[in-house]
């Protein structure tokens, strides 16, 4: 799987079963966030790569999908065990590459095996239908069969339990996959693709590659072998790969940015806002596609509601993510120039800065990529902090004078993947499902969603989704054969 070099670790890619080097000698350092240190390197790999997988995964296919669903479900459930047994270790693994506290961690490895064993329970529950023809001694069957290969992209948010959030459905649709995970955060895909090999899935079910998106990536999308591509990134990647599809008509699933409006009515429970409100922004440093981006809070409850939240935002412990702390580091120093520009911009602008605002560099943030969970009072909707996604730890607060407000400019937003409302007034939740154009809504509640729930987005947030009954459809293809017994 891996040599040691220097200190650090070397990976392979994991091909057909087995761990291989790329065709070419060049590697990509990884990067620990919280210190800078170089952890481990993987290969960068090339167009060659991606054909020796996709090929693997190709010839793999068909008699993985000859397989009855139980059995292929079994793997699914073997794997998750093994990833439980191996929790801690792969918790580590994340905090290295991508800097999140210990406690979430554990929470994404324990994510992780829960995709896979959820899947594996839709196994006795694929069905299609017989329906009756129009001809006598006929009739029509409608069954579920693969695409046949997928490629799965994964971003740096969330890297195990992104990674089995798409192989779980795609394999028990009898699929075979290909990942190729985030650049800089492989290591936790590489480390499930062992303990894959060990649960005993055949050569060339899973395959994991890396490099980068320009590279890699657009070889992999632009394969004739490629049938279903799903995606967890950016809007730029995410149309980037939306035109490189295009030709081979392929199928697309594409969970791309959000930018969560959090609208807090006069009614709410100000108690329960606020800790939605800080759950749902500093969870991961702010990196996770559903955070509360914006919030719109009724400017008869404002004052209350802002104080106690800034009250809440400041006792946040920021620090060392191995231990068990409220915010860890930005994912890369490029993220935090990201973000220190975005808040530099909004003062600049007219924004308030309430609290933080500014890098931490000093004592035992002198080496790592930190920022001060940071609050925005704005009273203009317009503003890039208020449009574009910030993916870090700030929030902007806009005051509204009554509901309709809020939601009119909830929906001023390019993005449609997540929302927030706190009422207690059933008639405005009761609206929500016809005004507020967005696939996720969260309503008293923060942040989270669920297995057996489905997770999609509106705009330019994507289109497909996972999870659930819904998110397994798209993993398959339906055939329709008339069958005449004259």
């Amino acid at each position: 799987m891996k040599e040691l070099v220097k200190g650090s670790d070397r990976y392979r890619h994991f091909i057909d079963g087995d761990w291989v080097d790329s065709t070419v000698k060049e590697w990509i350092e990884v990067e620990n966030p919280a210190t800078e240190e170089i952890i481990a390197s993987v290969p960068r790999g090339s167009e060659a790569d991606a054909d020796r997988a996709l090929s693997a995964a190709w010839r793999a296919q068909p008699a993985w999908e000859a397989l009855p669903p139980i059995e292929r479900a079994e793997l699914l459930k073997r794997l998750a065990r093994l990833i439980l047994q191996n929790r801690e270790r792969l918790a580590q693994v994340v905090i290295a590459e991508q800097g999140k506290p210990l406690g979430e961690a554990r929470g994404e490895i324990e994510g992780a095996a829960l995709y896979l064993t959820h899947a594996a329970e839709e196994a006795r529950r694929v069905t299609g239908d017989i329906i009756p023809s129009d001809n006598p001694n006929e009739q029509i069957w409608i069954q579920k069969v693969a695409h046949g290969v997928v490629v799965a992209l994964t971003a740096w948010n969330y890297p195990a339990a992104l990674m089995t959030r798409k192989i779980g459905p795609a394999l028990l649709a009898g699929n075979t996959v290909v990942v190729k995970p985030h650049e800089g955060t492989p290591l936790s895909s590489f480390e499930i693709a062992q303990l894959a090999a060990e649960a005993g899935f055949p050569a060339g079910v899973i395959n994991v590659v890396s490099g980068t998106g320009e590279g890699l990536g657009q070889a992999l999308v632009k394969h004739p072998y490629t049938r279903l591509i799903t995606l967890t990134g950016s809007v730029r990647a995410g149309k980037a790969i939306f035109r490189s599809a295009a030709d081979d008509l392929k199928i697309l699933r594409l969970e791309l940015g959000g930018k969560a409006p959090f609208v807090v009515a006069e009614d709410a429970d100000i108690a329960a806002a606020v800790n939605a409100a800080v759950v749902s922004r500093f969870e991961n440093c702010g990196q996770i596609c559903i955070c509360n981006e914006r919030m719109y809070v009724h400017e008869k409850i404002a004052d209350e509601f802002t104080e106690r939240f800034i009250t809440a935002v400041k006792a946040l412990k920021v620090g060392d993510p191995r231990q068990l702390v409220d915010v860890g580091p930005k994912f890369s120093g490029a993220e935090v120039d990201k973000v220190a520009a975005m808040v530099d911009r909004a003062v600049e602008a007219g924004a308030n800065l309430l609290t933080g605002g500014k890098r931490l560099t000093d004592g035992e943030f002198s080496r790592g990529h930190w920022f001060e969970p940071t609050v925005l009072g704005v009273d203009n909707n317009a503003m890039e902090i208020m449009q574009d996604e910030v993916f870090g730890p700030v929030v902007p607060i806009m005051r509204v004078g009554d509901f309709d407000e809020a939601m009119r400019l909830a929906n001023e937003s390019r993005y449609g993947l997540s929302a927030y409302v706190f009422t207690k007034d059933m008639r405005r939740i009761m609206r929500l499902s016809r005004e507020l154009k967005f696939g996720e809504i969260y309503i008293n509640k923060a942040g989270g969603d669920v297995v057996q729930a489905y997770h999609a987005g509106m705009r330019d947030s994507g289109i497909g989704g996972e999870d659930g009954k819904y998110g397994l459809e798209g993993y398959f293809q339906k055939k329709t054969m008339y069958l005449n017994f004259n």
